[in-house]
């Protein structure tokens, strides 16, 4: 499944209100919030040469996000900047002055911070993050999860000290479950998915990811010529395209937005030309991509600054996995989650068919950026997909020099 983007809106000006949030001053927000993170290093921009020969492109580089803030996956960048941001936007009302990152550790800040409880929906990573958030401010989480979520993925959220509610429903459900239950009960819900009337939120936790392709611009000695990214509901798809968007203009990459075929909500949006629920269908071994209905906010920038919309089947996300695991020449070995390594599988499919590398314009001087959105959140069944555990895979790389 293959779709150009043909909407009305493709290549118009972001509306005033997500330029702001995505263009270069909004990541300085967003810079501000990791200085005061204490594990706020850049994550490494890897190049892959003999894998960018093997395919017949003239460079890749993958930006590694599961070495992201301790948390292994780039939503770290989204739920708990967010909460923080919450946070001192109340305490400046609150004590009638500005209230900045330095203010956190004050009493008085804490204070108010522990009486707040913040709520999401998650299949695993962006609950894992508004807990982290929450914990750093000393505030309280919830946080909802559906059936399919594992029970390693529950444990690792709730080691940040959240609450945990288990809804018998798809991801979708838990989201209007979550929000349900947070409107009865005062609570601050903190979704990376929008809707009518609920879009700040989401547009602050898609404000956080622009780090990621912020950084990227700064590791690369040429900016890229095409882009792919995976998408679930579609926040860190819409946070580059839009970012490149606002900072490279017309220069801008050509952006690929690629989803799980048995999920691909954003493909079916761009059909119809208006944001699309689709029907629940088979689960997707892409478990974080795995939603059936777009953030109105992100289809909002991607319908301006996304190309085009592909899916990929379950054997392309394993193949890519182990793509990475196993490579090829002196490329680094990177541990790459089943859902995170999609935009290689993406950018695989198109370069095996000729209608698809025609349409995208990819040929023997094309310079690919590509992100690992997370490492192995599940080990159990990284190991299972891969054949070998993520610490024998992360070991091959006696030292890995980013590009």
């Amino acid at each position: 499944m293959f779709l150009l983007n043909t909407h009305f809106d493709h290549n118009a000006r972001l509306l005033p209100v997500d330029a702001a949030s995505l263009s270069a001053h909004g990541v300085r927000e967003v810079e501000r919030f990791l200085e005061f993170r204490e594990d706020a290093a850049a994550s490494p921009l890897m190049a892959l040469p003999a894998l960018a020969d093997a395919l017949g492109v003239g460079a890749i580089h993958m930006k590694d996000e599961g070495q992201r803030l301790g948390l292994g996956s780039f939503k770290a960048l989204g739920g708990s900047y967010a909460v923080v941001r919450l946070v001192l936007e109340e305490a400046s009302r609150h004590f009638d002055c500005d209230v900045g990152f330095a203010d956190l550790g004050r009493p008085s800040v804490r204070a108010l911070a522990a009486g707040k409880t913040f709520a999401c929906a998650t299949d695993g990573n962006h609950g894992r993050s508004v807990a982290q958030g929450a914990q750093l401010v000393g505030a309280r989480s919830v946080i909802f999860v559906h059936g399919g979520v594992s029970d390693e993925r529950v444990a690792a959220i709730a080691s940040f000290g959240a609450e945990m509610i288990r809804i018998d429903g798809t991801y979708d459900e838990t989201v209007a479950e979550a929000a349900r239950v947070a409107e009865r009960e005062g609570w601050s819900i903190v979704s990376d998915t929008s809707w009518p009337g609920y879009e700040r939120i989401p547009g602050l936790v898609m404000q956080g990811y622009t780090a990621i392709a912020h950084e990227a611009l700064s590791q690369i000695d040429r900016p890229p010529t095409h882009v792919f990214v995976q998408a679930g509901v579609g926040g860190i798809a819409a946070a580059m395209a839009g970012h490149f968007a606002e900072t490279l203009g017309k220069a801008r990459p050509s952006f690929v937005v690629v989803e799980p075929a048995r999920a691909a909500c954003i493909l079916a949006t761009a059909h119809a030309g208006r944001v699309t629920r689709i029907d629940h269908g088979e689960p997707t071994v892409m478990a974080m991509l795995e939603c059936y209905e777009p953030s109105l906010v992100a289809w909002r920038v991607l319908s301006r600054a996304a190309d085009a919309f592909m899916a990929v089947g379950e054997e392309h996300a394993v193949a890519a996995m182990n793509r990475l695991a196993w490579p090829a020449g002196h490329d680094p070995a990177i541990v790459s989650g089943e859902s995170g390594c999609v935009g290689l599988a993406g950018l695989t499919r198109a370069l095996a068919e000729p209608d698809l590398k025609a349409a995208l314009r990819l040929d023997a001087t094309s310079r690919i950026l590509l992100v690992n959105t997370e490492g192995a959140t599940d080990p159990g069944l990284y190991e299972q997909l891969v054949g070998s555990s993520p610490a024998a895979v992360a070991g091959r790389n006696k030292e890995v020099t980013p590009a």
